[in-house]
């Protein structure tokens, strides 16, 4: 193995980030990110022999592994660095990946973006926050510490307390990636990683959950929660129907055996089908006619509903509600929930779990998924379905490839060689500045890919 020089580095305030050099221009492969302090201690390593740098001066180790500088006591295990076919162990904090929501009446919502935000980017938590007047739904990463933070500064909000959460944890693999970055992305996070470690977008919208019913207001009455332990018997039970109110392209990849899929393309198609399926019109319109009010009314079921974290249920359960139904239930912090809890073999879930973020999909256990995520339409794609012509890394696959033009295939092409040129898509100095202070012209970045495309 070639010899490769590894530095960690530890603030006062960000304990580990981690920073590779490679042999021999020492060029840094990942990106050396920390939060700004007045001291840090820097442990220099060398593998094969070489001189190792600390406190003491050098010294000779004859050992091809690196040792766990004392710094790092009680930090997690070691981690691999995968590229360029040389393994590096190096410690990092372990990370976590947590989606949170709650309703709440919340005016005063377009004031906490900024100091979100930027708790979020002092403490390098990543993902995305969506703000609105009724409430807060978001999905972050980043170590426990400072997950905790973030989400002791949302829930300090009186009406934003007791936020409901589900947390998953983040493979040793996809902690590297976090941390740093691979070859294949110079100058941004890994592609795997279950966010761009150094980003978080904070939005502010209309609803947290988009369903285009206003009417429809979950703070004031949902559905019945049901704990994922006692889940198996409600759905078994013959007089309950049991409906999925997720996506196409989620219920596709999976789904708990015997749910009613309702084919929506997004959320706001969801009260269309309701209406149509239990002809919620004609049950709530008035008779015509004398003999019609003799009649009963007819009798609707009793409705089991689940989503993947629990947010879209209490939207679906409220309106449902308000249509007439008197019981509805709904799965107590959706899928994850249930996945994280009941053992497979007790299970009545079958396939994977879509998730809204770079790990594409989960199994039981929250365990990675085998799903990748096609970056021309965002749906998820298979081994099988990477297999088929219609595949194209970064342009198309076979759910999107004949609803794509031609031109739109082209401009994906090049936003592709772009990210795996430079790592980000518009070239190497996007919003940044070069050393001579001069932003680097669109025109040479045209001309570059004119040329190379």
């Amino acid at each position: 193995m070639e010899s490769i020089c590894f530095a960690a580095v530890t603030a006062l305030r960000w304990p580990t980030v981690p920073v590779c050099f490679k042999n021999p221009s020492y060029r840094t492969s990942t990106s050396l990110r920390y939060m700004a302090d007045k001291s840090f201690t820097a442990y220099i390593s060398c593998c094969k022999g070489a001189s190792t740098l600390d406190s003491k001066g050098p010294r000779t180790t004859a050992s091809t592994s690196l040792q766990q500088p004392k710094a790092f006591a009680g930090v997690s295990s070691a981690m691999v660095i995968p590229g360029d076919g040389m393994d590096v162990d190096f410690f990092a904090p372990p990370l976590v990946v947590i989606s949170f929501y709650k309703f709440a009446d919340f005016p005063n919502f377009k004031a906490m973006r900024k100091p979100l935000k930027d708790l979020c980017q002092e403490m390098h938590v990543s993902g995305g926050i969506i703000l609105a007047p009724e409430g807060i739904n978001g999905s972050i990463c980043g170590t426990q510490e400072s997950v905790g933070n973030v989400l002791d500064f949302i829930q300090s909000n009186e009406q934003l307390s007791g936020l409901r959460m589900v947390e998953s944890p983040v493979t040793p693999e996809e902690e590297v990636i976090h941390h740093g970055h691979t070859s294949k992305s110079p100058l941004g996070a890994g592609e795997d990683a279950p966010f761009r470690w150094d980003h978080v977008r904070v939005k502010l919208k209309k609803e947290i959950v988009t369903f285009g019913d206003p009417s429809v207001i979950p703070t004031k009455r949902v559905g019945k929660y049901v704990h994922p332990r006692d889940w198996n018997a409600l759905i078994c039970d013959q007089d309950t129907v049991l409906i999925d109110v997720r996506n196409m392209y989620e219920t596709r990849i999976g789904k708990f055996k015997g749910a009613v899929d309702p084919c929506t393309a997004s959320f706001r198609e969801f009260p269309s089908w309701a209406d149509n399926t239990f002809q919620l019109d004609k049950s709530n319109s008035q008779p015509d006619c004398e003999d019609a009010k003799l009649q009963e009314p007819p009798r609707l079921p009793r409705i089991a509903m689940y989503c993947t974290g629990g947010i879209r249920c209490e939207k679906a359960s409220s309106f449902l509600l308000s249509k007439g139904f008197e019981e509805v239930y709904h799965l107590q912090g959706g899928i994850l929930k249930y996945l994280e809890e009941v053992p497979e073999s007790e299970s009545l879930w079958e396939g994977e779990c879509f998730v809204f973020d770079k790990r594409v999909s989960v199994n039981h256990g929250l365990a990675q998924g085998s799903f990748k995520l096609c970056y021309g339409c965002k749906q998820p794609v298979s081994v099988a379905d990477m297999e088929s012509p219609q595949w194209e890394y970064g342009v198309s696959c076979p759910y999107c490839f004949s609803a794509k033009s031609v031109e739109e295939k082209e401009r994906a092409r090049a936003r592709q060689w772009q990210f795996e040129t430079w790592g980000t898509v518009g070239g190497p100095h996007k919003g940044r500045r070069n050393t001579d202070g001069a932003k680097c012209s669109s025109e040479k970045i045209s001309k570059v890919l004119s040329s190379s495309i």
